[in-house]
């Protein structure tokens, strides 16, 4: 552990500063540059080739030798697109069945949520090209697996946006109006009009949380009904939010508060878990009521049922649960609560959607051609050994940004400094955007989607290079603009490949990125260090390792703290810290492994 003051070299100042001597300007590159495996002529990444010696097997104008599997229900359609070039065996019964033994013979397998691909799925698909998901969510696909097996993963990411959207709104105006319990009441013999009285939806403020694609057919479909738009989402910028018409909170409580109606458009990651909890059930203005048609886990049921069992809330409508499948929930069998089996996928028109698109990605990919749905696609064969170490890094150092960023990022500045900067660094930038938009989008993110993904959420990003590095033999450096002013992370690979965060808004730290980081701004003096660590041991845990960055402020030095843990730090720790060193900021931050 080691507590530093800032030299004033140059590697310490901040990137505008450095900007000055930069000698080449990349510009905009929103793909990397990726060649053929004979290295005769270039081809778009996203191709199917490049994530190992399986993937290199095109079938240049199809192949009825070529044969793929299909697990689960697929529409008609995309099963005759497949068809016309493969020959393409349908075992629904294998979706829970024994895959290992039947997968060797099949270049493609095409699933749905029921069937489970793990790494010994692959390993006994000693052809297996591509997996497909006809649907969004990959939580049954082995992904890294695949990636390391060269096997490439699509999935049809638009698929069911419009009919999500739809339902969360059915459950909206299912909950105002008491429509399932009247139709039950009626259906049983009982005429009761004035027992299930309901509110209208014009005038009313809907709250989103969760700005992204969903979330933005919700809003305009809110809109539609005269509802007041307002909108939590710190990855969204301000003019984007002002585009679509709707107004954003700085924070989820500013939400909760103004809200008569919550809706809930996220993905379930670690910062999302438990997010609506007994606390933010309790912001909510009485009377309220709660939609989630997002993952479960992000909303406390059990919380959630209290809240509506003692009148805090008047209602909540929930398609998705902690758990799936589930019979058994606090919630089922209140008056007040409109619920469903996860039906938001569940329409005609995005089953077909979705069919029809993983079919035309498979037949893409096993003809060699450009895949628009790869979700684990990388840089390909032309990335040098000098940047593909850096290729990690830069994606933690993404998500990093986004973690510490205050309000929705509106643009990003990637500078490369140093050796890496002699190099195409395009893939980097992939990197970084991926990392920075993984903390947020409900879909996953690969190096294919990230550009598109950010152009959505009004994301402008710009590639820097210069080859002189004053502390280092190479640098990532990103400088983040937001709604609340700027975010700004550096860092490098020292010896053996060893990740390094060098910077964190302009404090110079040397720290190695871990899953579990926590920072915390105050003004320096005696025995800061010391609370922080009798705080964290009282409570059982256990800090890997610490680093001090310090600049002057004032007439005294401003601090920078980071400490990696290797468990959860729970909110109310981290207040109880704050308040004993008079933080300025703490912020938690998870990354990826």
């Amino acid at each position: 552990m080691r507590a530093r003051a800032r030299t004033g070299s140059p590697q310490g100042e901040g990137l505008p500063d450095r900007t000055l001597r930069l000698r080449e300007r990349a510009g905009h590159h929103p793909w990397p540059r990726c060649a053929r495996d004979d290295a005769r002529a270039p081809r778009p990444p996203g191709q199917a080739r490049g994530l190992g010696r399986r993937c290199r097997a095109g079938v240049p104008g199809g192949s009825l030798t070529v044969r793929v599997l299909v697990t689960e229900q697929l529409s008609d359609h995309g099963l005759d697109l497949l068809r016309k070039d493969f020959q393409v065996d349908v075992r629904i019964d294998l979706a829970t069945g024994p895959l290992e033994t039947e997968i060797a013979p099949y270049d493609a397998l095409i699933i749905r949520s029921a069937t489970r691909v793990t790494d010994a799925v692959m390993a006994a698909g000693t052809n297996l090209k591509v997996v497909a998901r006809a649907g969004i969510g990959l939580d049954n696909v082995d992904v890294d697996a695949a990636t390391r097996r060269g096997i490439m993963v699509v999935n049809a990411p638009q698929s069911n946006i419009i009919s999500a959207a739809e339902q969360t709104m059915a459950l909206l105006l299912a909950q105002a109006r008491n429509v399932p319990q009247a139709h039950s009441d009626l259906i049983d013999g009982r005429w009761e009009r004035s027992r299930w009285e309901g509110i209208e939806l014009a005038g009313k403020t809907i709250g989103l949380v969760g700005l992204g694609r969903v979330g933005s057919l919700v809003a305009a479909r809110a809109a539609a009904f005269g509802m007041r738009v307002i909108a939590f989402d710190p990855y969204v910028s301000v003019d984007r939010a002002k585009e679509m018409g709707v107004e954003t909170m700085p924070t989820l409580e500013a939400l909760l508060v103004q809200s008569d109606f919550v809706t809930i458009h996220l993905p379930r990651t670690p910062e999302t878990e438990g997010l609506i909890g007994a606390k933010e059930l309790r912001m909510m203005k009485p009377g309220a009521r709660l939609v989630n048609t997002a993952r479960g886990g992000i909303v406390d049921e059990e919380a959630l049922a209290k809240a509506l069992e003692d009148g805090h809330l008047a209602g909540a409508a929930l398609d998705v649960f902690a758990v799936e499948p589930t019979t058994d929930s606090p919630l089922f069998g209140m008056s007040n609560v409109v619920v469903a089996p996860h039906l938001g996928a569940a329409t005609r028109e995005a089953q077909d959607k979705a069919g029809t698109t993983v079919a035309e990605m498979v037949r893409l990919a096993l003809k060699g051609e450009f895949v628009p749905y790869a979700v684990n696609v990388s840089a390909g064969a032309e990335v040098s050994e000098v940047v593909r170490p850096f290729v990690p890094l830069a994606e933690r150092l993404g998500s990093l940004t986004a973690g510490l960023a205050q309000g929705g990022v509106r643009s990003v500045v990637a500078s490369y400094l140093g050796r890496i900067a002699e190099h195409d660094t395009r893939v980097l930038t992939l990197a970084i955007l991926k990392g920075i938009l993984g903390r947020s989008v409900n879909e996953p993110v690969s190096f294919v989607n990230a550009p598109m993904l950010a152009r959505d959420r009004g994301v402008t990003v710009s590639e820097m290079r210069s080859t002189v590095s004053q502390d280092y033999v190479s640098l990532i450096s990103i400088r983040a603009e937001t709604d609340e002013g700027p975010a700004s992370v550096e860092g490098t690979i020292v010896t053996r490949n060893a990740e390094r965060i060098t910077n964190v808004n302009d404090f110079d730290i040397e720290i190695a990125p871990a899953p579990r980081m926590v920072f915390f701004n105050y003004v320096d003096r005696p025995g800061i260090i010391g609370k922080v660590g009798t705080i964290l041991g009282d409570h059982s845990i256990n800090i890997a390792t610490m680093d001090v960055g310090r600049k002057p402020e004032g007439q005294g030095m401003e601090a920078l703290m980071c400490v990696t843990v290797d468990s959860d730090v729970p909110p109310e720790v981290l207040e109880h810290i704050a308040g004993a060193i008079e933080a300025k900021r703490v912020r938690p931050v998870t990354l990826p492994d």
